[in-house]
């Protein structure tokens, strides 16, 4: 395959600051023969200058719109919001997080529209590992205790607890959801705060690791609904870390539970991108970050690495460059080909919704993609 222009926009979703792709990645592509274009102050956010992607090969361009009528391949870090849907091209291809399995909306654009895309969040190794996922959700499950910690203070409208209190008072109660990267991730940062911690998890062998590598100092449960309710009454804090790749995250925490709450309490919804796992979950912005439901502080931003956006786009597109470079070898189709895992990230193709998960959450037709790649 031919070369082809790999386009990196200005992310517009409120407050997102990371960008797609970095200098040193532009270094990477133009090596490989690609022409790379940045729009204008897409980095700027991460700390990344216009020159520095000049100096390296990249082209500057004023515009979103200069990007989206030439680039071959869009390379993204949020997914593309209602305002950039009229920029995409017939069957332009598209590297980026999508949640497709909670936005119906940019599902059904993604199908008119005829785009080929892989999703970063369900791009899965043969060990089952999701490499291009990892990196955020160890930044997401770190800042949710800071964002905790945060709107427990009395100034926050919180219950003016801190966190790891101070010798002769009682530390705060955090209960983590899942205890994957994420939820890892944060029960790190709280134990290091002096909170006292418990994670829930269904799956055995996770708490046995999580054991080995805590050496007890974490209260480890297999969850069931009495217990769930119970220990979601106890909390200060509650953090959702639940993940079903690609698919909606369940609902695993009722209305009921979150009104057992002790007012001024927080939850921290890690999960609110794919739909969330609290009844009360509703997605927030870093602008307006949360609400208050049942005399307890929500925190729902869809976007929670974006916070920290240099450490995040480092994170990031260290995990994604050598991803980016296939996909930019071949098109999306012929690295899905050749590439098992990158086969596991198609989301859409050609018209055809290639994700069983979200078809299954969107309950829309779901279409092998190993049926479209052998018929090419």
């Amino acid at each position: 395959m031919s070369a082809l222009v790999v386009g990196v926009p200005t992310e517009i979703k409120d407050n997102e600051k990371r960008v797609a792709l970095t200098p040193d990645g532009v270094v990477e592509l133009v090596h490989h023969g690609h022409r790379v274009l940045v729009q204008a102050g897409a980095g700027a956010g991460s700390r990344f200058a216009d020159d520095q992607y000049a100096a390296v090969g990249a082209e500057i361009v004023p515009a979103a719109e200069d990007v989206f009528a030439t680039a071959d391949l869009i390379v993204k870090v949020k997914e593309p919001v209602p305002e950039e849907y009229d920029r995409f091209r017939q069957g332009q291809q598209l590297f980026t997080y999508l949640h497709l399995a909670a936005d119906r909306g940019l599902t059904d654009f993604l199908l008119e529209r005829r785009i080929r895309s892989i999703a970063y969040e369900t791009v899965q190794t043969a060990d089952g590992k999701l490499p291009l996922l990892t990196p955020m959700s160890e930044v997401a499950g770190r800042m949710a205790v800071q964002a905790a910690a945060h709107h427990l203070e009395s100034p926050a409208g919180g219950a003016g607890i801190l966190l790891g209190g101070v010798p002769g008072t009682p530390a705060a109660q955090v209960l983590i959801i899942g205890g994957g990267v994420s939820g890892t991730e944060a029960a790190k940062i709280a134990l290091g705060m002096r909170a006292m911690v418990r994670v829930l998890d269904t799956n055995p062998a996770r708490l046995a690791y999580l054991s080995d590598i805590f050496g007890g100092r974490l209260d480890l449960v297999t969850p069931n609904r009495a217990r769930t309710a119970a220990y979601v009454a106890e909390a200060d804090v509650v953090i959702g870390a639940v993940l079903v790749p690609g698919a909606k995250a369940p609902t695993l925490v009722s209305r009921e539970m979150i009104a057992a709450m002790r007012p001024g309490s927080v939850v921290v919804d890690i999960a609110i991108d794919q739909g969330g796992c609290f009844e009360t979950s509703r997605p927030t912005t870093h602008s307006d970050p949360t609400y208050v439901e049942e005399g307890v502080t929500h925190y729902c931003v869809a976007n929670i690495p974006g916070a920290v956006a240099r450490t995040s786009t480092l994170a990031l597109t260290s995990a994604t460059l050598p991803y980016l470079v296939r996909v930019a070898a071949s098109g999306v189709v012929g690295a899905a080909e050749t590439d098992p895992a990158l086969r596991l990230g198609l989301s859409t193709l050609d018209g055809k919704l290639v994700n069983q998960p979200v078809a299954q959450a969107l309950q829309l037709p779901f279409t092998d993609p190993a049926d479209l790649l052998a018929a090419r």
